[in-house]
């Protein structure tokens, strides 16, 4: 079955409150609805692993020339919005299985209980990755497409 990629960021959806301005119930209900959809696709064996992320003010970029020449930068590094907060690994039977999840975790309710509406981005896991120059142009043409 193939693997999707559930990529949760910090853009609001139709209110742009911040969470620390809502209320302790507000949150409570927010992380108990992740908590209950996590638990059913556990149990339903979709849900394969998901992490929240640090944000990016503690977060580090490393390049590197391959020859000893190594660069750290520390954060923060992008536009709030733009943070990935964390992420879901579903396997799932079809890409349609997985974009209705997507919707329940876009459906996470936010101040007053009103769904977020949250934008979730949602990209296949590619099984095997490319091994030389004709199949990375092949993925690269897929990509381009999108």
């Amino acid at each position: 079955m193939p693997r999707y990629l559930l990529i949760v960021d910090f853009q609001s959806g139709a209110d742009p409150t911040p969470m620390d301005e809502w209320t302790p119930d507000e949150v409570d209900a927010h992380l108990a609805y992740y908590r209950r959809l996590n638990d059913e696709l556990t149990a339903s064996g979709e849900l394969v692993g998901g992490e929240i992320l640090a944000g990016p003010d503690v977060a580090h970029v490393v390049r590197s020339s391959g020859a000893g020449s190594t660069t750290v930068t520390e954060g923060p590094f992008a536009e709030f919005s733009e943070w990935v907060a964390g992420f879901q690994v579903v396997d799932v039977a079809s890409q349609e299985r997985a974009l209705e999840i997507a919707a329940l975790v876009s459906a996470v309710p936010g101040r007053g209980g009103v769904p977020t509406g949250q934008p979730i981005q949602v990209r296949e896991v590619v099984g095997a990755p490319p091994s030389d120059a004709a199949t990375m142009s092949d993925w690269l043409t897929d990509a381009d497409r999108t």
